[in-house]
C-alpha cells in the first residue's frame, strides 16, 4: 500500500454495564452496521476489550455522513454510548484479503 487509506474513525466509549443493557438493542445495532457495510460507507467495525468497553468504526465517507450513522444507532439512542469522537485515520498497513 503506497498511499494510506484515508478513513474517518468513530470511537465509542460504552457505559460500564453495556453487557447487561445492550441485549434489547443489539440486533438493530448490528443490522445498522451490516447495512452501512453493504452500502460501502463502513469499512471496518468492532468492539474493543473483553468484556467490551469501547468500539471502533472505520468509515469511507465524510464526517456529516458518519454523524448520520451515530444519529441512527440504537446504542446511542438507548444511552449506551458515554463518549464518542470522530477523527481522521490514515491506514498505512492493511493485510490483503
Amino acid at each position: 500500500m503506497s498511499d494510506p487509506l484515508r478513513l474517518l474513525a468513530l470511537r465509542y466509549s460504552y457505559v460500564l454495564d453495556i453487557l447487561e443493557r445492550r441485549a434489547p438493542h443489539r440486533d438493530a445495532h448490528l443490522e445498522l452496521v451490516r447495512r452501512w457495510t453493504e452500502e460501502g460507507k463502513l469499512v471496518i467495525a468492532g468492539a474493543l476489550g473483553d468484556p467490551p468497553h469501547e468500539a471502533l468504526f472505520g468509515f469511507d465517507c465524510d464526517e456529516e455522513t458518519v454523524g448520520g450513522f451515530v444519529a441512527a444507532d440504537p446504542y446511542v439512542a438507548a444511552g449506551l454510548v458515554s463518549e464518542r469522537s470522530i477523527v481522521p485515520w490514515a491506514v498505512v498497513a492493511l493485510r490483503p484479503g
